[in-house]
């Protein structure tokens, strides 16, 4: 049997870690108000400098979070996938969106609107205090961003981005998402030809290699 709107909503609801501490009565009141929408893939969800009435969940498929620079070419600031969320900033001071996000393959979303989430935040508090400790956690990474961009040479960005994206397996880090050159470019400031100079170049000297499509960083844990 498949699953209600509103009984997948509620499974959605409390797999985000924003929400992870409310009861099921809690949950199924925020369920009967989220909405769901499809977009499909190279689709805008949102557009910089659109109003700020939502917070979006990610239920399946991934997003990236994207700006322009002063030439016109986009930056890419962040990726996100199944269970991730967007668009907090702008509930809570009511600014426009600062940034787009783009569907970087077919996805289902979950929204609640600013109304909602704001009575949510009011009724419990420990939602709020998540909500504080994830925008904390976003400007710390930005922040290293920043940091990396200012001090490190393309071989040292692209070495983080990579550390950054792994998890560890077998006492290995392993790379499983997949991206592609130009967006690995695009994340760090540098041209899709250098980025892939550097990829070659950890490979040739042992620092990466590539397994069953897996990219494998040996001996860092």
């Amino acid at each position: 049997m498949s699953a209600t709107p509103c009984s997948l909503s509620l499974v959605v609801l409390r797999n985000v870690p924003l929400f992870s501490g409310l009861d099921d009565h809690e949950l199924e009141k925020l369920c009967k108000v989220a909405g769901r929408k499809r977009v499909e893939r190279n689709a805008f969800v949102v557009r910089a400098g659109d109003s700020t009435d939502s917070l979006y969940v990610l239920i399946s498929g991934r997003a990236k979070v994207t700006n322009t620079d002063e030439e016109g070419r986009e930056i890419i600031l962040a990726w996100l996938g199944p269970g991730e969320f967007f668009g907090e900033m702008g509930m809570i001071d009511g600014s426009p969106r600062s940034a787009n996000v783009v569907a970087a393959e077919a996805c289902e979303l979950l929204f609640l609107d600013k109304e909602s989430l704001q009575r949510c935040m009011q009724d419990n508090f420990a939602v709020a205090q998540k909500l504080m400790k994830i925008l904390v956690l976003r400007l710390r990474e930005a922040d290293r961003k920043i940091e990396s961009l200012a001090l490190l040479d393309v071989y040292g960005r692209v070495a983080r981005l990579l550390l950054d994206m792994s998890e560890v397996v077998d006492g290995n880090r392993i790379v499983k998402k997949k991206m592609s050159k130009q967006d690995m470019a695009k994340m760090i400031g540098a041209s899709r030809e250098m980025v892939s100079k550097v990829m070659r170049d950890l490979e040739l000297s042992g620092y990466i290699r590539f397994e069953n499509d897996l990219l494998v960083i040996p001996g860092v844990a």
